[in-house]
């Protein structure tokens, strides 16, 4: 009867888990890395919109010369946030469920991967995007000529 219970408990979890696994891909699916521009004068004298303007303009002049963004993205973050989350917790759960025997390495192991999972996932999408250096570098000057600094990427 316990064991019916701690599967049926356990089901919740993962269809539970596999739902907001689903949802954080959904919502964090952002593809083109875009820089962070520091708040100077230059942006506070045009103000937020116009400045995201200027950067879609330089990311198409880049573009027009034949530089992509590059291949990452947060999917792909995640995606391997997710793969080393699952055999990481699995890994640690399964040695923790030992002093339970074969049920608790099988119990550990799965309890250890779904968390793992998550985490992983949740990991994956909040590690910054990197752009493709040289698309990077002309995106950059560009915004410096019209007179942005850029701190980073996102």
């Amino acid at each position: 009867m316990a064991v019916r219970r701690l599967w049926e408990t356990s089901r919740g979890f993962f269809w539970n888990s596999m739902t907001a696994v689903t949802l954080l891909s959904l919502v964090a699916c952002a593809g083109v890395p875009e820089p962070i521009l520091r708040s100077n004068a230059k942006v506070q004298l045009q103000g937020r919109e116009a400045s995201k303007l200027d950067v879609a303009m330089c990311q198409q002049k880049a573009e027009a010369a034949g530089l992509q963004p590059g291949t990452g993205s947060r999917s792909g973050n995640m995606a391997a946030g997710a793969a080393l989350g699952l055999v990481a917790g699995g890994a640690v759960g399964a040695s923790t469920g030992l002093i339970g025997g074969a049920t608790g390495v099988a119990i550990g192991a799965a309890a250890g991967a779904g968390l793992g999972l998550l985490i992983g996932v949740v990991g994956g999408a909040y590690k910054p995007l990197e752009p493709d250096e040289a698309y990077a570098n002309v995106v950059l000057k560009c915004l410096f000529e019209k007179g942005y600094e850029v701190t980073g990427w996102e």
